[in-house]
């Protein structure tokens, strides 16, 4: 049948898929989880030879099912499974998708899906139970599918930032100018958003700017942590094109950030705008600088002081930790022997970063609902601080110490699994460099443990806490609740 009748086996197939998923048969069994598994397994090896076919199928199964009204806890979890089921299908066949064989009946498809897509990821229900990982999976669908069709979800964006450029309302809808922050950008995709940007971004509404801003800023690490390479490759051969872009967008938003609030939401990004002008940052090192580049160097200035306490506002000493942090992360992908002025700007601002993130008398907290964020900025600053120097550890030494707050010990463990688990660059330092310290690793887990079981003083029941990007949990993470 399958020699004979490719298109009615595939789409048998196609059927088994649907009807066997968790809203169709309801609680699943082992014996229909297997089966579930490997019906996927079956449609994504058939999809690198009947792609469009595949995808068509798994398209119209996703809509189908989003559409289903459904009553009850039961059906909405056996909803949720199957969605997740089908988006981490589409996935995998997208990210099997040959370069070699793009036509047009695919690219249709992909403008069929991409809508679905977007919807899941537009939808996001804070706070539901599944809610999280149905957007991070739809997100991976979105950024497999943006790898080989980057035009269609470019498209996109552009034609929603050019409506916006002459709407007049203040409540708009800045949700397909978000997407930005979940495609897969290389580094001539990364200057094509910020060229598109630099020609849209002065007539764009307030809050239409600060969605461009918030996803800009995540677009350039899907670029840096996808194509380490060409972020090195940027700095041993700088290019005209990608920093005059940058350069004009930091100057637009500069001029958009005329109050402290609004200067403490775009220095994260100004930061990397000038990252990605390695000559720039040459320049304003220096002791004058021509009138252009003035405002460069003031906000390097500027990012110091607030760092420093001195900036005469908390949100600004928050957000100047923030852009720091980037700096540092941002230092660590550049080889020291290109000898970057990069590394000089790092070291000046390392040490009053590491006072205020490392600090146990004051922890750093930016408020109600930021701990998360706030533990992710200290990890992302402890393994930075360990790839630039691991043998200056003063914060290694505070995090591991017993009087210290739990949460430095998650962060010291969590970011210990990090520098072990993700090595990709060669100057990289390795983990052996705190081997002398296995001895008082093993007794602040033991201490932990003993709190665990004892349950004593004022803690409450330790509860796991799961770090994103890491499917398990290093240490056991437990907060201090204020007894009523």
């Amino acid at each position: 049948m399958a020699a004979h009748k490719p298109v009615e086996w595939v789409q048998a197939v196609i059927t088994r898929f649907d009807e066997q998923l968790p809203i169709k048969v309801g609680h699943q069994n082992t014996h229909t989880k297997v089966s579930t598994e490997h019906n996927k397994e079956c449609l994504i090896n058939i999809s690198k030879y009947k792609f469009s076919l595949v995808i068509s199928g798994l398209t119209t199964i996703l809509k189908n099912v989003n559409n289903m009204r459904i009553f009850g806890d039961a059906s909405e979890k056996n909803l949720y499974l199957s969605q997740l089921i089908i988006l981490d299908t589409l996935e995998k066949c997208l990210a099997g998708q040959s370069k070699d064989c793009l036509r047009l009946d695919e690219t249709m498809l992909v403008k069929q899906l991409l809508p679905e897509i977007c919807h899941f990821i537009h939808t996001y229900r804070e706070g539901h139970q599944h809610a999280a990982e149905l957007r991070a999976s739809a997100s991976a669908v979105l950024f497999s599918l943006s790898c080989n069709n980057f035009n269609a979800v470019f498209s996109r964006i552009s034609t929603r930032l050019q409506e916006l450029t002459v709407c007049s309302e203040d409540n708009v809808d800045v949700h397909d100018i978000e997407l930005m922050q979940y495609i897969n950008v290389d580094c001539s995709k990364l200057k094509r958003l910020l060229q598109e940007t630099v020609l849209k971004f002065r007539a764009l509404k307030k809050p239409a700017q600060l969605a461009v801003i918030n996803s800009l800023e995540k677009a350039f690490w899907n670029w840096v942590e996808n194509y380490p390479d060409e972020f090195t490759m940027l700095y041993q051969r700088p290019q005209a094109d990608m920093a005059e872009a940058a350069e004009k967008l930091f100057d637009l938003v500069d001029s958009f950030a005329e109050s402290a609030k609004r200067k403490a939401a775009v220095w994260p990004l100004q930061i990397i705008l000038l990252i990605l002008c390695p000559e720039i940052t040459h320049t304003i090192s220096k002791d004058t600088v021509e009138d252009s580049k003035a405002n460069k160097k003031l906000f390097l200035d500027s990012l110091r002081k607030a760092l420093a306490g001195q900036g005469g506002s908390k949100q600004l000493m928050e957000s100047a930790a923030i852009a720091c942090v980037k700096l540092c992360k941002a230092s660590t992908y550049i080889n020291w022997e290109d000898h970057s002025t990069i590394f000089l700007l790092v070291q000046s601002i390392v040490m009053d970063l590491k006072a205020l993130l490392f600090n146990p008398a004051k922890p750093f907290w930016r408020g109600t609902g930021s701990q998360n964020a706030d533990v992710e900025l200290m990890m992302d600053c402890f393994v930075s601080c360990f790839r630039i120097n691991p043998h200056n550890n003063q914060h290694f030494k505070v995090c591991l110490a017993a009087s210290s707050p739990s949460t430095f010990h998650f962060v010291l463990v969590n970011s210990l699994h990090r520098i072990i688990t993700n090595s990709d660059l060669d100057w990289w330092p390795k983990i052996d460099a705190v081997y002398c310290y296995s001895g008082e690793l093993r007794f602040m887990f033991s201490d932990t443990l003993n709190r665990v079981i004892q349950g004593v003083g004022t803690h409450a029941p330790l509860r796991m806490t799961p770090v994103r990007g890491q499917k398990h949990v290093s240490l056991l993470y437990y907060t201090k609740h204020a007894k009523s």
